[in-house]
């Protein structure tokens, strides 16, 4: 047996008890503690599809409610409905095979696990960073445990899935796969709202440096996935429309405008206009600046998009700043390379995990475990102050990007 095959062998052998022993853990956890109601809400979206219905009709929603609430939603309570395009069966369909919802989402809360990993993994690639194994090793055990790792985890939400769609396109225009970066496009609109910011960056970056085929694929990709939806269900664009419209009713506030509203009733939703227009402003000129750089401050740029746009004034919520990895990873390399970095670095990572969770238990409504609109500020807050900190570092490099 050739070195190479064996290090592969056992490479993957220890990879699959790695993942046999977490889907264990997991299942117990599940055990021990009910919850996951974002994979709860797609889990039955995705069963009822394999049943040849629509995720999005009042059955559905009245099958979730009653797991949820054992009762009909009333009216001011979470309704809890599918809302994702129905190609959301891709990445949460493989679970809806089997009918034990604990079972179900152990797997999946592997599966976004591993996702999350491998978005942290994959980030390193994308900035050319190698972080000495003990480094490495601590942050990947934070990506487990800080907030919004946990989070998405414990809920059973996609987003973690998402984070690694964001990364690995990062990767492909890097390594120049385009075709690739394309089709990751199209399946992180899987999250419709988190998709048409970072996308219209990609867009513009990749046809100013006329890599025509990223442009091609997404839209290719995007249209084979709708059409393959409708032969499901012919009307689904329709009914998610319909969806993501009444999505706000029935949900606390999702952008940053909405909880400045929620705050301050006289003046909150100019604050929130006020932050729209300065996001706007800020996006518009570094992306004027980036269209024919290099990847080396395309990355940043891409980095503080997908900050921003959390705060642009689309709909959103703080469990979706999973995404956020790529610009963490990256401030996380500048950090490491200061003097004493080491200790700086050790600073960040424990005021992150222990500040976060704090703020989210010391907000938390009373016997809720909804959390509270503050934490829709201080990551995103940390990060583009961060970003801007490190920009020299990136900005001046103003190469020409590769013709493909």
């Amino acid at each position: 047996m050739k070195p190479n095959f064996r290090k592969v062998v056992l490479i993957s052998l220890l990879s699959a008890v790695l993942l046999a022993g977490m889907t264990w853990a997991n299942y117990r956890f599940v055990l021990a503690s009910p919850g996951g109601v974002d994979f709860l809400v797609h889990w039955v979206g995705a069963r009822a599809l394999l049943n040849g219905e629509t995720p999005y009709g009042d059955k559905t929603a009245l099958e979730i409610q009653q797991v949820i609430y054992g009762r009909p939603a009333r009216p001011g309570e979470n309704e809890d409905r599918v809302v994702y395009p129905i190609y959301f069966a891709l990445i949460v369909g493989p679970f809806a095979l089997t009918s034990d919802f604990n079972l179900a989402r152990a797997l999946c809360m592997t599966s976004l696990e591993a996702a999350i990993l491998g978005a942290f993994w994959l980030s390193f690639k994308v900035i050319d960073w190698r972080p000495r194994p003990l480094i490495f090793s601590i942050l990947m055990v934070f990506s487990l445990v800080w907030y919004h790792g946990a989070r998405a985890i414990i809920n059973g939400n996609s987003v973690a899935t998402i984070a690694l769609f964001f990364v690995g396109i990062a990767w492909a225009l890097r390594s120049q796969h385009d075709r690739l970066a394309g089709i990751l496009l199209a399946l992180v609109t899987i999250k419709p709202q988190l998709a048409p910011v970072p996308g219209l960056l990609l867009l513009l970056w990749t046809i100013s440096n006329r890599r025509w085929k990223f442009a091609l694929w997404f839209l290719g990709s995007l249209a084979a996935l709708t059409l393959a939806g409708m032969a499901l269900v012919p009307s689904w664009p329709l009914q998610t429309v319909i969806a993501i419209m009444r999505y706000s009713s029935y949900n606390p506030p999702t952008t940053v405008g909405g909880v400045f509203e929620s705050w301050f009733p006289g003046i909150g939703k100019q604050m929130g206009w006020g932050v729209s227009a300065v996001i706007v402003g800020v996006l518009f000129w570094e992306w004027k600046n980036v269209l024919h750089a290099g990847f080396e401050r395309f990355v940043w740029v891409f980095s503080l998009t997908l900050v921003a746009s959390q705060w642009i004034g689309i709909t959103t919520d703080p469990g979706n700043f999973i995404i956020l990895t790529l610009p963490l990873v990256l401030v996380f390399k500048f950090i490491n390379r200061l003097p004493n970095g080491k200790m700086w670095l050790g600073i960040t990572l424990t005021v992150l995990l222990v500040g976060l969770w704090a703020m989210f238990l010391l907000t938390l409504p009373p016997g809720s475990q909804q959390q509270s609109p503050v934490m829709f500020f201080p990551l995103p807050l940390f990060l583009l102050v961060a970003l801007y900190v490190c920009r020299s570092k990136y900005v001046g490099e103003n190469t020409k990007a590769p013709v493909i």
